[in-house]
């Protein structure tokens, strides 16, 4: 799922600009937003619009630290940029800034209530708003598609309520499906912004899908670095498994670009301060909802609290570590009666919880509130809010010329003849057993051993694009090392649906050598080697049919004949119907997870994805492991893992041009080569069984075609949102009307 950004970043050496608005409380100077880009002019723009301003960036000319480190700078500069970030205390003083945090799930309602009993409930105006919604959408069209007219409303409801003793400019906002965060700073702060970047990660089914995940905005505030994350994690009472992976995922994965594009990204946790709110969804386990009501009517949260998911597993470490919440004094925000303040009457009656949370890390940061806001009644969950006062770094301009100039004399003072040099802990590694989707890690050590600081960097070799093959990476790939330093490199092996065929086929092996180059120095080799076990995933239909045992039960030699035989080939014997491996996870699904909750919608877990590949791949045990949810899932990665599609590339064009056409589009299956057509009848098939159980397992049409739509009719380019609605109107006849052909029926 795509996202939406709202960015209002500068090129190189412009101060950071702000959103314009016609609002009154949002508006600044014109004179700072002349430049503005015209999607800016425009103020809240379609998604289209927006999305190739992700990634921009702006940083103040005064930010020295930071141009420094930009790609035109070289080894003296990075020194001066180490140096001065050594001695940040000679030129820095701390200075009370007061920042405001709201959370609310708004269950996919538009505002009916004034938000000032929530934003405007401080005495004083905070000095910097971060506003978080979740649900701002639960239709399909805003899953399926990107715009929604709620993101205007919320956008202008949130601004009204902002404290009315200040005056605010919008400076960004991001939102991915259902997930919005807002971030908004007094007019009179705007100009000590800089490096304001947004960025998304969904954490749905198969890593992707944006109806769970998290958006987040990180940005430059004076002297210090600042990340805000707004996330929406994995629902229901059971699953806090489900919501640590996902915390896990959004930490890995949600990275922002550095004004040095070889640098690696920033990750989350590379920031000063990281202040993280959502709908964390954790709840109250082991109680009963009258035992839960009961501690809430006597106040007694302190006893309540020790049932709370969330408490639990920051105490045994497994999420949030380093992060502190605040003492809970308030009622559980979920789950309510919209409109009112009575607890959930349904028929779940579901037993309350405090899934609504605004935690922190970081230095120099003291909570002022953390607090429920009842007067709201929109939804079914009540807004939450916190005010922390942080104590930022600020710059003493005359400090910092005078640090300054004193590093730049020391450094005149140095050699500069001699010879950088480094220790490096290891120069060979082997990874052992590399398997499809699972990550490995070795950990390369530099030592500067040398006389003087120095600059590494992994470069390529001649004839080559990149420094290492696709399904290898070094982290950081390129570094700065004072002297008497050590630097840590992680070298990361992952195999995905793009480098798993040629490495099934043989084609390619876990084989590479990387060059580390110094600046001024000399060059280092380092192997990498490992054996990769062939699997199921990122093997063609074709192939996987004409095996019959577990394909790592095969001899080498063997496998590698049948994954690379021409159309000609009659070396191996007929062929099966469908890959069996596609037949286990189907019928599975078939016997135990018809009338599943939420089935093909909610992620599994990794865990269990790593069970089931191996016993695909090994043939042991007999029965699939793990939940019904990861079996859903590993299918899913199953076929978008496919070398071609299920409807192969060449037919793709014409699947475009007659999606309208229901006789048309069977006509092309009927042509598809026989193993596809049997493999995309069979899928079908078993998608309209589920359908007959839409009752209980809450799918529909449009969900099971927006899924599989753009997996099983795969573009050989990135699909556009026109292609990937084509993609879904061709398939939904499949799913509505059936095939007149004869179809495998799940047994």
């Amino acid at each position: 799922m795509s996202k939406v950004v709202k960015d209002t970043g500068k090129t190189s050496g412009q101060k950071a600009s702000v959103e314009k608005d016609t609002d009154t409380n949002s508006n600044i100077d014109p004179q700072k937003t002349k430049t503005s880009s015209s999607q800016e002019s425009q103020g809240i723009s379609s998604r289209e619009d927006r999305d190739d301003l992700v990634r921009s960036s702006s940083h103040t000319a005064s930010n020295k630290a930071q141009i420094l480190a930009m790609p035109q700078f070289g080894l003296r500069d990075n020194l001066i940029r180490c140096e001065l970030l050594k001695n940040e205390d000679l030129y820095t003083y701390l200075e009370d800034f007061s920042f405001f945090f709201g959370t609310y799930n708004v269950n996919g309602q538009i505002p009916k209530e004034s938000l000032g009993p929530w934003l405007s409930s401080t005495v004083e105006p905070p000095d910097i708003y971060c506003v978080g919604f979740q649900e701002l959408d639960l239709s399909k069209e805003a899953f399926f598609f990107s715009d929604t007219p709620k993101e205007l409303e919320w956008t202008k409801a949130v601004t009204e309520g902002l404290h009315p003793d200040a005056k605010y400019a919008l400076v960004k906002l991001v939102r991915l499906v259902g997930i919005m965060l807002i971030f908004y700073i007094k007019k009179d702060h705007a100009e000590f912004l800089s490096d304001i970047e947004a960025e998304t990660v969904g954490t749905g089914i198969m890593g992707r899908m944006g109806n769970k995940g998290a958006v987040s905005i990180r940005f430059h505030f004076h002297n210090s670095d600042i990340c805000v994350v707004n996330c929406h994690l994995a629902a229901h009472t059971e699953e806090y498994e489900r919501r640590n992976q996902d915390f896990k995922d959004i930490c890995s994965r949600l990275q922002f670009r550095q004004l040095d594009p070889s640098q690696p990204p920033l990750t989350i946790m590379k920031h000063d301060v990281i202040l993280w709110m959502g709908d964390l969804n954790y709840r109250i386990s082991d109680l009963d909802v009258d035992n839960v009501k009961e501690l809430i009517s006597n106040k007694d949260f302190e006893t309540l609290h020790s049932y709370d998911q969330l408490k639990r597993q920051i105490d045994e470490e497994a999420v949030f570590v380093g992060f502190k919440e605040g003492e809970i004094h308030f009622q559980p925000t979920y789950k309510y009666d919209t409109g009112s303040d009575l607890w959930d009457t349904s028929e779940k009656c579901r037993v309350p919880a405090w899934c609504d949370r605004i935690l922190w890390k970081g230095k120099n940061i003291q909570q002022k509130h953390y607090k429920s806001h009842m007067a709201l009644k929109t939804s079914d969950h009540k807004p939450v809010s916190s005010l922390l006062v942080i104590r930022i770094k600020r710059v003493n301009a005359d400090a910092y010329k005078k640090t300054f100039e004193e590093i730049v004399r020391n450094i005149d003072k140095m050699e500069n003849e001699c010879i950088p040099s480094v220790t490096l802990s290891k120069r060979e590694f082997h990874f052992k057993d590399v398997k499809f989707m699972q990550h490995q890690a070795v950990t390369l050590s530099l030592f500067n051993d040398g006389q003087v600081p120095c600059q590494f960097e992994f470069i390529q070799k001649p004839n080559e694009s990149t420094y290492c093959k696709p399904w290898l990476t070094a982290n950081p790939p390129k570094g700065f090392i004072p002297q008497g330093g050590t630097v840590d490199i992680d070298l990361e092996v992952f195999v995905n649906r793009t480098t798993a065929p040629e490495l099934n086929s043989g084609k390619q092996q876990i084989e590479e050598i990387l060059v580390l180059h110094l600046e001024r120095g000399k060059d280092y080799f380092i192997s990498i080697t490992g054996n990769y076990l062939p699997s199921c995933y990122g093997t063609s239909i074709r192939s996987l049919c004409h095996i019959r045992e577990p394909i790592q039960d095969m001899p080498q030699d063997a496998l590698y004949n049948v994954l690379n035989m021409t159309d000609t080939d009659s070396r191996v014997e007929k062929n099966l119907d469908i890959p069996k491996e596609l037949w286990m996870m189907v019928d599975h699904l078939f016997r135990n997870a018809i009338k599943q909750e939420d089935i093909f919608q909610q992620p599994g877990l990794r865990s269990e994805f790593a069970d089931i590949r191996d016993c695909l791949d090994t043939g042991m045990p007999d029965s699939l492991p793990g939940s019904n949810h990861s079996v859903a899932e590993a299918l899913l990665l199953f076929v978008d893992a496919l070398p071609e599609p299920v409807v192969p590339y060449s037919f793709y064009p014409q699947c475009l041009e007659c999606c309208s056409d229901a006789s048309q589009c069977v006509k092309i299956i009927s042509m598809l080569p026989q193993n596809h057509q049997n493999v995309f009848n069979y899928i079908a098939a078993f998608l309209r069984e589920l359908l007959k159980n839409s009752v209980q397992n809450r799918l529909d049409v449009n969900t099971l075609t927006t899924i599989f739509g753009s997996l099983i009719l795969r573009s050989p380019t990135k699909q556009d949102l026109t292609e990937k609605r084509k993609t879904q109107e061709f398939f939904q006849h499949f799913l509505v009307h059936g095939s007149s052909h004869k179809e495998a029926e799940p047994s």
